[in-house]
């Protein structure tokens, strides 16, 4: 059972770990803190914390905000205040932002607290997590639940979205095996799979299969959105752009601090990638269906085999994996 629970970004991500753990019983109190004092009370209205507070002084436009929302400004916690008797801290904001919180919430940080955090990319969040929390890094659990949706804010929490999903958790040799431990319970609460990485191996992995991925979605939903017949190109857009562009929803300002954070290993994959249209260019000016075809079976043949291991890795949760 954890006594206090405080979240920083209760939208999608956050919002969805607190309403699973409320909905698995093992929390008494959930504490948000954001930048919006609107989607706060937002958050406080839909039940999905206790108690709330801004990441800086509500100004006279956020206290309106706030009393519009059934909350008044004297109701908004001071951080000194969110984060006494905190058992678990989860950042689950823009990972540009994770050194200012840390660094904000570092002086009021109780030992015994734990910090975890959702962000997409591991290394630069652990550079910045050593600069802001110095010798307290110890009690900082870098974390990453593999899972999401492609609308924001705290409207768009469930309580089940982690249900047989992946949470990569690299941990820092500072970390104390109950400090993780807390961590990976936290997520199991929520019928979660726990997996861990280095921060290393994790960015190299998500760069491929993730945050390339997001890029390329971006890049071809612009460039069709560009061309001056856009209008009678989306209208003929079917199931199968609607896939394959998807993840083009999911919020601008996300993956770009995302692509940014992970620059080395984004190029890296983009290189690759452009390599491989650069090929298949060649195969398809050059009439070379049997090229053509070679690719495109290795790849159906890939995508079944992953998708029957998907199938059966989000089985039930049994035990941790190392991966």
């Amino acid at each position: 059972m954890l006594n206090k629970v405080v979240i920083f970004g209760v939208g999608l991500i956050g919002g969805s770990f607190a309403r699973s753990l409320k909905k698995a019983g093992v929390v008494r109190q959930i504490v948000g803190v954001g930048r919006s004092a609107a989607s706060m009370a937002r958050a406080l209205e839909l039940g999905i914390v206790d108690a709330i507070g801004v990441t800086a002084a509500p100004t006279s436009a956020a206290t309106v905000s706030v009393t519009a929302g059934g909350v008044s400004a004297a109701g908004l916690l001071s951080l000194a205040d969110a984060l006494a008797g905190t058992d678990l801290v989860l950042l689950a904001a823009p990972v540009a932002q994770t050194e200012a919180i840390l660094a904000a919430i570092a002086p009021h940080l109780q030992a015994g607290t734990v910090v975890t955090d959702a962000g997409s990319t591991k290394s630069d969040v652990v550079t910045a997590a050593r600069r802001a929390l110095g010798a307290k890094v110890a009690q900082f659990v870098p974390g990453h639940p593999i899972a999401g949706r492609e609308t924001n804010g705290p409207d768009a929490a469930i309580d089940d979205l982690y249900v047989g999903k992946k949470v990569v958790i690299t941990a820092l040799p500072e970390n104390s095996a109950e400090d993780v431990e807390r961590v990976a319970q936290a997520w199991r609460a929520c019928h979660a799979i726990i997996h861990r990485l280095t921060p290393e191996e994790h960015d190299k992995v998500f760069a491929a299969v993730s945050h390339l991925p997001h890029l390329l979605a971006y890049a071809l939903v612009d460039d069709i959105a560009k061309k001056p017949h856009a209008d009678l190109l989306f209208q003929y857009a079917a199931s199968g752009f609607r896939d394959f562009t998807r993840i083009a929803g999911s919020s601008p300002e996300m993956w770009r601090d995302i692509s940014l954070a992970n620059q080395s290993a984004l190029l890296t994959e983009l290189d690759a990638y452009m390599a491989q249209l650069a090929a298949l260019r060649a195969q398809l000016a050059a009439g070379d269906g049997a090229g053509l075809e070679r690719v495109y079976s290795n790849a159906q043949h890939a995508r079944h085999q992953w998708i029957t291991a998907i199938e059966t890795a989000e089985a039930p949760p049994s035990q941790d994996k190392a991966v």
